[in-house]
């Protein structure tokens, strides 16, 4: 389709509900350059589990993610895996002028995508400095998000980088309506064994320390998986934080 230079005022279908228009990499572009973008997207659901990238396989698109968390890990070459990080709802998912993935991405919950391809959005990149600069920024709060996650491993009590994760997934979750700015309610993304493979404790000393937050009365758990924080500023001083 020609657009004979006249200038788009009209959002996509696929974008005009979607919270990555809004707050995602897709808020710097406009939206010329969101119908352009949207001819080679599409939307899809991965169930729990899923492999979504692997490790040196070939990049041939980008995503979005609309819902869900994405646990990333590095394999070594005995086969051993290490959770090396997690991505939440509007984190973008690829790894931009790199033909190969460097790390496997697997779907810890149902995970919704918005994916486009490498050749489109590489383009777009270079006609776009705005849309550059908001990739730019993403990758430096990915980083300060590591440097923290560096502290918490490495001198943080058990209990400190339980509440600590905890907090990650709180901050992340969508919350519940009427209810106050210290309340969380979320479903936990990761089982225990992740829980402690990323935070390179044993499954024993995870239920262990969230038993412990529930005797404190920082958490309520329900059917195992709902973690439900009353107040956040509790869970926020266990976790050692300012």
């Amino acid at each position: 389709m020609a657009f004979n230079n006249a200038r788009i005022d009209a959002v996509p279908t696929l974008c005009a509900s979607c919270e990555g228009r809004k707050k995602g990499i897709c808020s710097a572009l406009d939206c010329e350059q969101l119908v352009e973008l949207a001819k080679a997207s599409r939307k899809s659901t991965a169930e729990s589990g899923a492999t979504l990238l692997g490790e040196t396989e070939g990049i041939d698109r980008y995503a979005n993610i609309l819902s869900g968390v994405v646990k990333l890990t590095k394999t070594l070459p005995d086969g051993r895996q290490q959770i090396v990080g997690l991505q939440f709802a509007l984190d973008f998912l690829g790894r931009p002028y790199c033909s190969e993935s460097p790390l496997n991405a697997e779907a810890a919950t149902e995970v919704v995508l918005c994916s486009f391809t490498r050749e489109a959005f590489e383009r777009m990149m270079q006609e776009s400095p705005a849309l550059e600069r908001r990739l730019y920024r993403q990758a430096l709060d990915e980083l300060d998000e590591a440097r923290d996650w560096m502290v918490t491993l490495g001198r943080k009590t058990a209990t400190e980088k339980i509440a600590s994760l905890l907090l990650l997934f709180a901050r992340h979750a969508e919350p519940p309506e009427k209810t106050g700015r210290h309340f969380a309610r979320f479903e936990l993304p990761l089982s225990r064994a992740d829980m402690a493979d990323f935070l390179g404790l044993t499954i024993e000393t995870v239920s262990r320390q969230l038993t412990r937050l529930r005797n404190e009365k920082i958490i309520t758990i329900e059917n195992n998986r709902l973690v439900i924080v009353s107040d956040l500023r509790r869970l926020k001083a266990r976790a050692g934080n300012s």
